[in-house]
């Protein structure tokens, strides 16, 4: 999500963990909603496959979990203890609001789908890898493949490499909010609930 623009306009001024969060939220939707569509065209016309997957440009809920929880669980790596954990629990309440669910039942989706993520990803900790594999399984992009990769129930790396190059276009550039210019305070006390606890452990 580098060069977005987004943040320019709060140069030099103190961000909040409210604030974090509305542009984390805002801006995760709205590039989600406008690149789901070309990663499905993508994977659609992929001659890797053996049949065409035939994703659904407007199916993009998954990918939308895919792309939070993976960025959310970077937050701890980029602020301290305390503010992280405030950003989380305000994204996880934001998007709850946004998408008509409780935080609670949001905060443990972002739980399951960061093991997940984990669980398909490893041996490797790199987050893009994580993301791209993700929307492998969750889109059971295995089951167009031919069947030597569907039987050993991996990516093909041919078209691994396409949708990784995509995939890096929705990785949060957290160092952009918490350069020089730019300091995260905790607007209340009140940060501490039990499912965003679990997200940073």
């Amino acid at each position: 999500m580098k060069n977005l623009g987004l943040l320019n306009w709060l140069s030099k001024r103190k961000l909040t963990d409210e604030k974090v969060a509305n542009i984390f939220v805002n801006t995760s939707l709205e590039i989600v909603e406008e690149g789901w569509p070309k990663i499905v065209e993508l994977m659609n016309a992929s001659p890797e496959f053996e049949k065409p997957p035939e994703l659904d440009p407007k199916d993009y809920g998954r990918f939308l979990m895919i792309v939070v929880s993976a960025n959310l669980s970077l937050v701890p790596k980029h602020f301290e203890p305390g503010v992280d954990r405030a950003i989380i629990k305000r994204c996880c309440a934001k998007f709850g609001r946004v998408l008509g669910v409780p935080k609670e039942d949001f905060a443990k989706k972002v739980k399951e789908f960061k093991a997940f993520m984990k669980k398909v990803n490893h041996p490797s900790t790199n987050s893009v890898t994580a993301m791209t594999k993700a929307v492998f399984y969750k889109y059971h992009l295995i089951e167009s493949q031919d069947e030597y990769f569907r039987d050993m129930n991996v990516p093909n790396p041919i078209v691994m490499a396409g949708l990784r190059d995509v995939v890096t276009t929705f990785y949060w550039d957290w160092d952009e909010v918490i350069c020089d210019n730019y300091k995260v305070v905790i607007t209340q006390d009140d940060v501490k609930d039990s499912n965003q606890e679990e997200i940073l452990a």
